[in-house]
């Protein structure tokens, strides 16, 4: 079970996040990931927690002034990123021409989602993962897994369908040890959360609860 802690633009300190994530990991062997903003993704590596950027463009080197190169974020220490996240919507072709840059650049993806319908037609473009994220239920205190297990059944099987090597997340809500468990007895290979970790008073104590769920 993977799980990818998204940072987006809340006034946390990513070096304290970072440093409790990598300390829980290598306590208790999980795979966590932190997801900081752009600026800060070479900080955040140099602590030595797995690094994800939150988005790069689909574009490569060239006049594209306000891009995120997926070369530039690998360069600085990202090992994955996120595409297409509900925040940040894309266009189709720029979700296929994201998960191609950052294939370029060696970077490992998750494709979000809002439904399992959007997951099918995420995983036929080969990304590692997709993740299926429903909208009103992101930042809320209820995890996905708990308020519509069948969203996540169905996401899987939606992936399962058109790519079985294509792993399937979930996020919205998931905030305790308790949502993780239940995220993976619905088939899911990992979780994504932001507001549990980044706006916690004890990042470190969330972070331990959530590996208790593996």
């Amino acid at each position: 079970m993977f799980i990818l802690v998204n940072l987006k633009a809340y006034p946390c300190d990513p070096i304290e996040v970072a440093t409790a994530a990598r300390d829980v990991a290598e306590a208790s062997g999980a795979r966590i990931a932190v997801s900081p903003q752009a600026a800060d993704v070479a900080r955040v590596a140099d602590t030595g927690v797995e690094t994800w950027a939150q988005h790069v463009s689909p574009n490569a080197h060239g006049s594209h002034t306000g891009s995120t190169l997926a070369e530039a974020v690998a360069d600085n220490g990202a090992e994955g990123t996120l595409v297409n996240h509900s925040e940040n919507r894309l266009k189709l072709a720029d979700v296929d021409g994201s998960v191609r840059a950052a294939e370029r650049a060696d970077l490992e993806t998750i494709v979000c989602a809002n439904n399992p319908a959007q997951v099918g037609a995420a995983a036929a473009l080969g990304p590692d993962a997709v993740a299926v994220e429903p909208p009103e239920l992101i930042g809320g205190d209820v995890s996905v897994a708990t308020a519509d297990p069948g969203i996540v059944e169905d996401a899987v099987a939606a992936a399962e369908a058109v790519d079985p090597a294509v792993d399937v997340f979930c996020g919205a809500g998931v905030s305790t040890g308790e949502d993780v468990s239940t995220a993976g007895d619905l088939g899911a290979a990992g979780v994504l959360l932001a507001s549990g970790v980044a706006k916690a008073d004890d990042p470190e104590a969330v972070l331990e609860d959530l590996v208790s769920g593996i």
